[in-house]
């Protein structure tokens, strides 16, 4: 059974999800970029960079769609794995507290 904080964590995490493709076009009215592609800039280190697009969702969309959609659809699978990912650290975690416990009765 799902703790009485998780509806609510999911509903915040499914806003946020909701909101990611007008935090995109923000960022983007603002010309905001990455701080760690602005320190590389600032040391030189882009010069001798080679690009490497391997990444799932390369650059926060996904090839075929819009922007704001693959945005969203970027935000939405990444909130979802992180989710997973904690609540299985959650769960091991909770497991061996429960057995430490047991074991003090």
């Amino acid at each position: 059974m799902a703790p009485g904080w998780f509806p609510k964590a999911v509903a915040v995490l499914v806003a946020l999800a909701l909101l990611a493709p007008a935090f995109g076009w923000a960022a983007g009215q603002v010309g905001y970029a990455e701080p760690l592609e602005n320190a590389a800039e600032a040391t030189g280190a882009t010069d001798d960079a080679e690009p490497v697009d391997v990444a799932p969702l390369p650059g926060y969309s996904v090839p075929g769609l819009g922007t704001a959609p693959g945005t969203f659809v970027s935000a939405a699978v990444g909130t979802g794995l992180t989710l997973v990912v904690a609540l299985g650290i959650g769960r091991l975690l909770g497991s061996d507290a429960d057995a430490d416990t047991d074991a003090v009765r």
